[in-house]
């Protein structure tokens, strides 16, 4: 039998005053988001027929939506829940990247973005289908990826980071695998910030996409359960077993104080050397309306709960409640405080929690 902690009990006040006084902090921290840009494009379209050139379905046009994704998104969402994000990452001068600034909120600090002449904004655009009275699901995901990041580039956002890093509570490195953030970056990083002991006085949240055990001594990472899998060379499912041994191994490679694994349907396994493994179960229900960015609430929820003294299993805890709610949402979504603290105070009270 594997030890392990479950979700609490539903009348766990001394659990709910705890949480709620950490959300109440929120509006406290100032937090460096470091990493890849990305626009999410949204192109929505209802049905209009059956197409006479090829077995495909007609779209009449509707809207377009292009919002902020990967660290964008990570950072927007720091700010909807009360933060101050300070965002830091290449960003093209081409139309998209200017509609990309434009959704920022103003707790979004910019300066720190890197703006390259000829640098196209990487971007995921969506083609989403529906009718009147249905839900519009996507129908398929065009991806167009920016030229190589130049050394050049890179000098340049290392020195917006560093200098970002210095007044923050927090740091979270987000790699999507544009070639941007390398562990140069993320060591640079560590140096500058103030130390306690051997350590970084502010966690270091890292969110890296296809490169995991490349980095070294963060405070926590929080990759799904796919990427693990696919670091590994290993299958998880339903085995309890398996997924044990592989957070542990990902914690004793990456020697990491932390590391959150998120699995979608199945909640979340936290793994801390030394202490047994907390599994926590998925907050409301599995009938989720789009995952898109969902990993990125996680981990600004985590960062904004860290940087206010909570403890790896507090941030998680709130991150689930977090995630569970925003995957409630259609696009890239994020969620306020407010809502947070609602759904803590419910689930906890009612026992809800699924």
């Amino acid at each position: 039998m594997i030890p392990a902690s479950v979700h609490p009990a539903p009348g766990d006040h001394e659990l709910l005053v705890r949480l709620t006084r950490l959300i109440e902090s929120f509006r406290r921290p100032r937090i460096a988001v470091v990493g890849d840009l990305i626009a999410d494009e949204f192109i929505c379209g209802g049905i209009d027929r059956v197409s006479r050139e090829a077995p495909v379905l007609i779209l009449k046009y509707d809207s377009t939506e292009v919002t902020p994704g990967g660290a964008g998104n990570a950072a927007h969402n720091v700010a909807a829940l009360g933060g101050v994000a300070c965002l830091v990452g290449l960003l093209g001068t081409d139309e998209t990247g200017r509609r990309l600034v434009r959704r920022f909120p103003r707790q979004v600090v910019r300066t720190g973005l890197v703006r390259p002449a000829g640098y196209h904004t990487p971007t995921k655009t969506r083609i989403l289908a529906g009718g009147v009275h249905s839900v519009r699901q996507q129908v398929v995901r065009i991806d167009r990826d920016s030229q190589p990041v130049t050394r050049e580039m890179r000098a340049q956002v290392t020195e917006a980071a560093v200098a970002a890093v210095a007044g923050c509570d927090a740091v979270i490195v987000s790699d999507y695998g544009t070639g941007l953030v390398t562990p140069a970056l993320v060591a640079a990083l560590k140096r500058r910030l103030p130390r306690r002991g051997r350590r970084p006085a502010a966690p270091i949240l890292l969110d890296s996409r296809y490169a995991l055990l490349k980095y070294r001594r963060l405070t926590i990472a929080a990759p799904n359960e796919s990427e693990v899998e696919q670091t590994l060379g290993v299958t998880l499912g339903d085995d309890a077993h398996a997924l044990e041994r592989a957070g542990r191994e990902l914690l004793k490679r990456t020697q990491m104080r932390a590391m959150l694994v998120t699995r979608g349907s199945r909640g979340m396994a936290l793994f801390e050397p030394g202490r047994p493994t907390q599994h926590i179960s998925i907050y409301g229900t599995d009938e989720v309306a789009d995952v898109t960015g969902a990993g990125d609430t996680v981990i600004a929820t985590m960062a904004m709960a860290l940087s206010v003294g909570a403890s790896a299993s507090e941030a998680a805890l709130l991150a689930n409640y977090a995630g569970g709610l925003v995957v409630m949402k259609r696009g890239t979504a994020t969620l306020s405080g407010d809502e947070l603290q609602q759904a803590v105070a419910t689930d906890l009270a009612s026992g809800q929690h699924g």
